[in-house]
Formats: structure tokens, sequence, C-alpha cells
């Protein structure tokens, strides 16, 4: 395939997220800046024992090869489901965007990790796949992660500004868009410009939640909110909470999914520790307030966080501003990670960086990712 052919090209992206919930896989059509379609979506659920064995692995009770190896399996059969789904062949995706699943995240020791075999996915599907996206980042000196910003500024692009857009998956995280203003503006490898952006994790999102929630009621995640309407905010359980030193360093930074421990809400009853580590999610995010060069308009929010009543309400209250779902300006919230992951494909292919000083910390617009081409005989 000759990338310097396609202008336009059609990108599947595929996520895992720490959530460990299951995997996103969502269709775009794009030319690695704007976006002119986002077409069909899915959602294949992990089961309660590989959700498991992927929490050993991160807890180095497990083997690497063996979970890879199956969670790549997992990802040809998304793959394959949502083409079947949508009578749509491999011939007709450009590319792959394939995130794996994190197993290990610490950026200040220039380590992160992402399983998944790119080379197989490639091989299996006929399709070029780009994997490892964070690692040339946190090499580079940034945190690998979000990733997603510039998705969402190309997203974005007629909406009114400053807005946010704040992802509530396992971490949460946030990204700030200001005026398309030559102020605002870096520049990208291409010569072409890209609007001011700011972003980083600003806390847990649901990983504590949902441990919280499954050790009590075998539940993976409180449904609607349910189990935290029915509690009460502890506040010396929440002092404590956010009293943890990642709230006192200066942005941009990230997280590992399990940065933050249950211990402070432990005694409580579990509709009250709910109440609580949704508040905590909440507060966190308050508290990334100071981080922002302005306040936003407007907060849109992904990810699975934005069903929870509860968490809601609370981001509601503490953030001031209009607080909606994504699906508010016509986004699938679900999806949104899976599309990013396609778009950052694209901007791999042609050389187009992913990151920059503003949204990772890296010292200069990073173009990340490895190509994994079909072997042909």
């Amino acid at each position: 395939m000759d990338d310097c052919s396609f202008s336009t090209m059609t990108a599947l992206g595929l996520m895992s997220g720490t959530s460990r919930d299951g995997i996103d896989a969502a269709i775009i059509r794009t030319d690695g800046v704007s976006v002119f379609e986002r077409g069909p979506s899915s959602t294949t659920p992990y089961d309660h024992d590989f959700r498991k064995r992927l929490a050993d692995l991160i807890d180095g009770g497990a083997k690497a090869c063996d979970v890879e190896s199956d969670l790549t399996t997992r990802h040809v059969d998304a793959v394959e489901t949502l083409l079947r789904e949508n009578s749509i062949s491999c011939s007709e995706i450009d590319v792959i965007g394939f995130h794996g699943h994190t197993v290990f995240h610490v950026p200040e020791a220039r380590r992160t990790h992402q399983i998944g075999d790119g080379e197989l996915l490639a091989k299996v599907t006929g399709v070029p796949v780009v994997n490892d996206l964070r690692s040339a980042d946190v090499a580079a000196g940034g945190q690998g992660a979000p990733l997603a910003p510039i998705y969402h500024w190309a997203l974005t692009r007629e909406l009114p500004k400053p807005l946010a857009i704040l992802n509530l998956g396992g971490v949460a995280n946030v990204t700030w868009i200001g005026e398309d203003s030559p102020a605002s503006r870096t520049s990208d490898t291409t010569g072409a410009v890209v609007p001011g952006i700011w972003a980083f994790d600003t806390g847990p999102g649901n990983a504590l939640l949902d441990d919280w929630t499954e050790m009590w009621t075998g539940d993976p995640f409180d449904r609607n909110g349910a189990l935290a309407s029915r509690g009460r905010l502890s506040a010396s359980a929440l002092k404590k909470l956010i009293s943890h030193p990642y709230f006192s360093l200066p942005p941009p930074k990230s997280l590992d999914r399990d940065a933050f421990s249950l211990e402070p809400v432990d005694g409580l009853s579990p509709e009250d520790g709910a109440a609580t580590l949704a508040a905590f999610t909440a507060e966190a995010v308050r508290a990334a307030l100071k981080g922002l060069p302005t306040t936003p308009l407007r907060w849109l929010v992904a990810g699975g966080g934005r069903y929870n009543k509860a968490m809601m309400g609370e981001l509601a209250a503490r953030i001031g501003g209009p607080v909606e779902a994504v699906e508010a300006v016509g986004w699938d919230g679900t999806a949104l990670e899976a599309e990013a992951f396609a778009y950052l494909a694209v901007r791999a292919i042609k050389g187009l960086p992913s990151s920059w000083p503003t949204t990772t910390g890296v010292a200069h617009p990073c173009v990340a990712g490895v190509v994994h081409r079909p072997q042909t005989s």
C-alpha cells in the first residue's frame, strides 16, 4: 500500500481501557486532521475470568505472553464482528489503531507497557496495524497520556470555546481547548497549526468505585450510580483521599490505574463508600481547574462515568458550568476513545504528531506508534 496515495483513509480503532470492561471498536474516515465521517462502532465485553486475568497480570500474578495472546485474539474477533455486522470487508479498512491494554505506566521512570501483538493482528486481518502509541512520547520525556486530545480538537472545531472534554474511564482525564487564535497555536511538524490544547489526568475515574462495587456486590461497576446514590459522603474519608500527593503536582501529568488505594474508605458501608468515591472523582476534577488556562464554558463528559448519576451530580455541584454527556453534541461517548486511536493511527502513518508539550509534557511534538504491515507473498 502506498501511504502517500491516501489523502483520506478509513481507519478502525480499538481500545481496551483501564476499566477492564471490554473492547471498544470504531471506524472513522479522516485525513489525519479533519474527521469526515464517524462510522459504526461496537463493544465486546470481557468475561469475568478474563477481567480477573488482566487484573492478575497487572498485579504480577499471570504470565504476560499467555494473556497477550488471548487479548490479541479477542481483538481480532472484535474487528471481525464489527466488520461482519456492518457488511464491511477488511479490504475497505486502510489501517487499524490498536491501543492494546496498559499493564504498567510509570512515566517518571520512563516506562509504559501496553500488551497486544500488533504483528499478529496485522497478519490475521491483512490490514496495517499501528500500536505502541505511548512509548515514543514517554521515551522523549512525556507522560504518554492522555493521547486523545488532538482528536477532541478535531471534533470541536466549530464549538464555542474554551471548553473541556472529560473522559471518565478507569482513570479520568481532561482536555482543555481554547480559541483558535495565533496566540494559542503551536507549530506542527508539517508546518500546519493546531490550537492551544492542555490535557492531563485529573485523578481516578471509575476504577476505585468499580473495585469497591465488585468487592461488596459482585457487580463489575456501580450501574447508573445506584449504590452511590443510596449513600452519604464521608467528609473525613474524602479529605484523606484528596490529600494524595498527585494533586499537588503541576500538569501535564498522568496516572497508573492503581495509583490510589481504597484504604481511606475502609470501614464505611457499601453505600457510603460508593458515595464518597464518586465524590472523590468529582473533587479531583474540581482540583484540576487550577491547572487549566481558563475556566471552560462547558464540560462534555465521555466514558462509562457519564452513566453514573451520582458522579455526574457531584461534578455539576463541584465544578460549575454546564456538565453534559458528549451525546449532547452528537458524539458517541462509548466509541470516542476507539475513534481517537483510529485517528492517531492515520496520523502515525502520515508522520503527524500525536502529543505536544501541553498535552503530555513531551519536549517537542511527538510522532508515535509502531507500524506493522501484513506480510505479502
